[in-house]
């Protein structure tokens, strides 16, 4: 089934909502970077959360770079998402050594640690992109997305992540949930939102039970219900190109082209994003430094 996400409103109008099924996308990070399940979870929980956020900010041409670094052995993970919710991502180490919180639990905030920032990027195509950065809660991800929403942008959020990794180490399911608050939400609304999180559940839960983003929004709003207003399809998605790499190494500048083609090898260039790899021969470079 292919990934998608999709966005809506309670009907009082003062909760906005959103939710993904990403495992499509969270099964082609982990392919791409290799990595073991401790990492396979924590990567893919932050793509989810990387989709939907980008998805949100709704800026044509912009980009949302949502970076995590806690301190623990899967080093920083990077993830950038276009204005649809398509997303692309890294980490620092893929090989993270299997850490439970019980059999049959993969502790996150193990391989995140807590020690570090989850860091948000809006290039909003202004002069100057959007930074915000706040101590990680717990490195479990969802947490430190709902604290980040709650002291950088001062908007009260609910967010739920969950990569569910089978026997065989690859990614079984993937989605999540982003609920906001509204100004002026009246305290009902608040507590029946409460009850319809603690009702629903996790979303592995939901996902296993075969429950669509719609159901689990539905889950969740409990009593207040939803509006659906808009449907996107979602993937794993780099835009590297020969042209983007070729502008990057014409930034090295002329010293270092130099010595790169007075060593009269191949030099390959492979996109950290994805398993693109661009080979330029000594030639090439020769070009680029008549081009300079």
């Amino acid at each position: 089934m292919k990934d998608y996400l999709v966005r809506g409103m309670s009907m009082d109008g003062f909760v906005k909502v959103v939710a993904i099924r990403s495992t499509q996308l969270v099964r082609r990070g982990a392919e791409i970077q290799k990595t073991t399940p401790n990492a396979t979870a924590a990567f893919g929980r932050a793509l989810t959360a990387a989709s939907m956020m980008g998805n949100m900010q709704k800026v044509d041409n912009g980009s949302m770079t949502l970076q995590v670094r806690g301190g623990g052995p899967i080093g920083t993970i990077t993830c950038v998402s276009d204005p649809l919710g398509n997303v692309r991502g890294c980490v620092t180490n893929s090989n993270v050594p299997l850490a439970e919180k019980f059999p049959g639990k993969l502790d996150v905030g193990a391989t995140v640690g807590k020690d570090g920032t989850l860091t948000v990027i809006r290039d909003l195509q202004m002069k100057e992109p959007y930074i915000g950065s706040v101590p990680l809660v717990s490195g479990e991800i969802g947490d430190d997305v709902t604290a980040y929403f709650a002291m950088s942008e001062q908007t009260p959020t609910a967010c739920a992540l969950g990569v569910l990794v089978d026997r065989d180490c690859t990614v079984k399911q993937a989605g999540g949930y982003i609920l906001q608050l509204l100004p002026g939400a009246p305290e009902e609304t608040i507590d029946k939102l409460e009850e319809g999180i603690k009702r629903a559940g996790s979303v592995t839960a939901m996902l296993e039970q075969g429950m669509t983003p719609e159901d689990i929004l539905g889950a969740v709003a409990g009593d207040l219900g939803v509006v659906f207003m808009e449907t996107t399809d979602v993937e794993y998605k780099c835009y590297c190109s020969r042209q983007r790499v070729t502008q990057a190494l014409i930034s090295l500048g002329k010293q270092e082209l130099k010595e790169i083609m007075d060593e009269g090898k191949e030099f390959p260039i492979e996109c950290q994003f994805c398993d693109e790899t661009y080979a330029f021969t000594p030639q090439d470079i020769q070009q680029l430094l008549e081009r300079l």
